[in-house]
């Protein structure tokens, strides 16, 4: 994950993170802090797409653009590309843009989409060479190729942000928009127990009540490296 960011412009001392409990302040604090954004992945499960298509009915398609946006938000129109969009919702808010090198892939792409609408950023993003490059060498790195867009890929990345004004934001490419979660104090990160509470542990609960099984999923947070 980190390798895709950094060949686009990100610093290299800025990267991404397990995170291995967030009931263990032992564990917790082999994490960088602060931790800029948090990627959740998941199963998508029957409660989870309940939970979505509810949530999102009573809501209008988000059309925010420009740089008054609370947050920037992309549109998810490439299948299995989930992973790719936490990422960029990820780099995209709050100070960690302060490390993306000016003029790079990165820094040119964020400009662009900035004053774009929703269906014009996905499209921008859709007919990004550099991303597409990225993506592609990046997966190469890895264990396992990157999924075709006509799979079946039952993950699914959802990522959590703070914007610039102290509110916690979930970014998913596949709702009608940016959700906010709910204001933080100016010194509480996405990893803070105010954060967890509004997000991750929100969704851990409601599948867990559901009595769905094994519940699996994983944490990554964006932070400063250790080298």
């Amino acid at each position: 994950m980190s390798e895709l960011l950094h060949r686009l412009g990100l610093s290299k001392s800025v990267g991404f993170h397990d995170v291995y409990s967030i009931d263990d302040p032992d564990l917790l604090a082999f994490v960088p802090r602060p931790a800029y954004a948090l990627l959740l992945v998941f199963p998508v499960s029957d409660t989870y797409e309940r939970f979505r298509q509810s949530e999102d009915q009573e809501k209008t398609e988000y059309e925010g653009s420009g740089p008054e946006e609370p947050v920037m938000w992309f549109k998810q129109t490439i299948r299995n590309a989930c992973g790719l969009m936490g990422l960029l919702h990820g780099v995209s808010n709050g100070p960690v843009k302060e490390f993306i090198a000016p003029n790079s892939e990165l820094s040119e792409f964020l400009q662009q989409a900035t004053p774009l609408k929703p269906v014009a950023r996905a499209n921008l993003l859709y007919d990004s060479h550099a991303f597409e490059s990225a993506h592609q060498s990046a997966a190469a790195k890895g264990d396992s190729a990157a999924p075709a867009a006509e799979e079946n890929v039952d993950l699914h990345y959802v990522c959590f942000v703070k914007s610039l004004d102290d509110n916690l934001w979930e970014l998913d490419g596949r709702r009608k928009g940016p959700l906010k979660r709910g204001r933080l104090g100016p010194e509480e990160d996405v990893l803070s127990e105010k954060a967890l509470s509004l997000g991750v542990k929100s969704f851990l609960k409601r599948e867990e009540e559901a009595g769905g099984g094994e519940l699996r999923f994983s944490l990554i947070a964006l932070a400063q490296s250790f080298e």
